[in-house]
């Protein structure tokens, strides 16, 4: 029988076929290929160098050769105090080496309030809350700090953590032209009074070394009735009579109401931190997600703070050694005609401006294989268009290292074309 309504043509018994599902790593297509492509000529890939041995905050062995670190933020040199190691073997010996819980449950140790009393000391402040990384403590004191229908007016060169800490939150954000007083006033100006409004500035940032005119962008941010949120984490340990930061060196304490650090640059390990002398500032710990849903740092971890926050009270003579360094590494390249990212020694931090990747990835290279190792940076890390090597000095180079550096610089920018 031979159903009426039956077609002769062929029916595939394949299945339909489905449009393929896009890869989500398929976004990163082009990174990998300009990677392989830095890669392919033979160079040394900048983003993934390993150290192979330590032997001081000024001095490691990469690739088997013995270098100069000029990369790596130790402004105060602390990472082999004999008395911040032993702090920390101690508490690795009484505590063990983790703490498996946050810190809204297990994972508040002695050394925890320890450093956070190191910190109010230091600061001379009320109060002192320890976070994971200064990352996480951007990330959470400006997503806690202001609520939907409030705004967070912040500098457009802003620190990425800044820019996290601001997407994580519900506020408005306006971004204001990289140090401009003006623009700060006119944005504030702009905005309705009755919100509540934080603004969100850095002491010294972090690719060209450049310090914010704070007193004038606290002045306009008090005299719009907004809050002032200032990131020393490029500053503490050096700046200031007491080493605090851009915002005491510039003498607005009692001015600036919140401020951020970081244990992972002066202080020589790892964790951040915010200070406050606000009243009700402790009841961040009970609203802040990055600070309740995280584990807590290592017991070891915060006594090797604790015990480097309190001697870098008194570290004048460190804080004098490392300026006497960025005066001499600045004076020294700019005499020699490289383009810098500020004009004179401001901070520990000295770019050097190159022409393009290839010329900075080139200079970076040679550098590396005559023994020094710096920073090389790029955009979106850097302003558009920018590349750069970023020197960061430490309050233990020698006099002759930084002769050194300053000979391995000349050979170097010379070979490239960025000096003649």
């Amino acid at each position: 029988m031979t159903d009426a309504g039956f077609q002769s043509e062929t029916i595939s018994m394949d299945p339909p076929a489905i449009a393929p599902e896009r890869d989500l790593m398929s976004k990163f297509d082009g990174l990998i290929a300009e990677r392989q492509a830095l890669i392919d000529t033979g160079v040394i890939d900048p983003f993934a160098i390993v150290m192979d041995q330590v032997k001081s905050p000024t001095e490691a062995v990469i690739a088997g050769r013995d270098t100069i670190l000029l990369g790596t933020y130790n402004y105060m040199g602390m990472t082999f105090d004999p008395d911040v190691i032993a702090a920390g073997h101690a508490a690795l010996d009484q505590f063990g080496s983790g703490t498996n819980g946050s810190r809204m449950l297990n994972g508040t140790f002695r050394d925890h309030m320890e450093a956070e009393a190191a910190l109010r000391d230091f600061y001379d402040m009320s109060g002192a809350i320890v976070f994971s990384t200064g990352y996480m403590a951007n990330l959470g004191m400006i997503s806690t700090l202001a609520a939907k229908g409030e705004y967070v007016i912040l500098d457009a060169d802003s620190h990425a953590s800044i820019y996290d800490g601001c997407a994580q939150g519900n506020a408005e954000i306006v971004r204001f032209r990289h140090n401009s007083v003006e623009d700060l006033d006119k944005r504030l100006g702009r905005l309705p009074k009755e919100p509540a409004k934080l603004v969100v500035l850095e002491g010294v940032y972090s690719m060209l070394g450049d310090v914010a005119p704070l007193k004038e962008m606290v002045a306009v941010a008090k005299k719009h009735g907004a809050m002032v949120l200032s990131d020393e984490a490029h500053s503490m340990g050096f700046y200031g009579p007491n080493g605090r930061g851009v915002y005491e060196d510039q003498g607005l304490e009692g001015e600036v109401d919140f401020v951020i650090g970081t244990f992972s640059k002066s202080v020589g390990t790892v964790g951040g931190f915010c200070v406050s002398n606000h009243p009700k500032f402790e009841a961040i710990r009970l609203a802040c997600r990055p600070y309740i849903f995280t584990a807590s740092l290592p017991p070891s971890v915060v006594a090797t703070a604790a015990a480097s926050i309190r001697k870098l009270m008194t570290a004048h003579d460190k804080r004098a050694q490392l300026w006497a360094n960025a005066r001499q590494l600045h004076g020294g390249l700019t005499a020699m005609g490289f383009r810098l990212g500020t004009k004179s020694p401001d901070s520990a931090i000295v770019a050097v401006i190159l022409d393009d990747q290839e010329q900075a990835v080139a200079m970076w290279q040679m550098l590396l294989e005559d023994g020094l190792y710096v920073n090389m940076a790029r955009p979106p890390a850097t302003p558009a268009g920018t590349y750069l090597l970023r020197c960061s000095l430490c309050a233990e180079h020698t006099t002759a290292q930084i002769d050194a550096v300053l000979a391995k610089f000349a050979t170097a920018g010379r070979a490239v074309g960025a000096i003649g």
